[in-house]
């Protein structure tokens, strides 16, 4: 029987990369997979893509760019729902699926951290989508928190359901109903907004 393949998350936030990088070692990180769509940060420079990778090289961590398959920001109108970034019509893209298979397989050969920009994993697709569409695979996410604690994707689960409201057994409403409704609520509330695409409904509107 082989072991649950296991993948860590963390956000970057404002911390310094002295700090980042302590966290990551801390969790054993090997290779951080940058989920980012746009990998760059206009306040905290040392987390430009190119930037971060060298420092990374530097301190024996591999890093890899997979936003463009696992990026929360989508090109394709079709993945938006009245402007924001639809996270279950994502899931299902073809690229995605490919994007996941990576990391499974990266997680086989290195112990990984997706790496995104949002300090709460409750903020942020690297968990509400990406993390979700792996523990629906079989595979243990877990999330580096600033202070170094690290939760399970268990954990955000039952905090989706408390803010829900949706925490009650119901026989007529089982458990993965609710928990698909909680998911759905929480990330059309922190998804990512295309302003014009809101722009354009209101002016189709008038």
């Amino acid at each position: 029987m082989t072991d649950q393949l296991e993948v860590l998350t963390i956000g970057h936030s404002t911390l310094t990369y002295e700090r980042l990088l302590h966290l990551l070692r801390q969790a054993s990180v090997t290779a951080v997979a940058d989920v980012r769509s746009a990998p760059y940060s206009r306040h905290f420079p040392h987390f430009n893509r190119d930037s971060l990778r060298k420092e990374l090289a530097l301190d024996q961590i591999e890093y890899r760019f997979v936003g463009e398959a696992l990026g929360g920001r989508p090109t394709n109108t079709g993945f938006f729902c009245e402007g924001v970034a639809d996270y279950e019509k994502m899931a299902k893209a073809p690229n995605f699926e490919r994007g996941l298979a990576l990391i499974a397989e990266g997680a086989k050969k290195h112990r990984i951290a997706m790496m995104c920009s949002e300090h709460d994993p409750l903020d942020c697709h690297r968990c509400l989508l990406v993390g979700r569409a792996l523990n629906d695979r079989g595979l243990a996410v877990r999330h580096i928190l600033s202070n170094g604690q690290i939760i399970g994707q268990s954990d955000i689960e039952s905090k989706l359901l408390e803010l829900a409201g949706a925490t009650d057994d119901d026989l007529f409403d089982p458990s993965h109903k609710r928990l698909a409704f909680a998911y759905r609520q929480r990330a059309m509330k922190v998804a990512y907004v295309d302003t014009k695409l809101v722009s354009g409904k209101s002016l189709a509107a008038e």
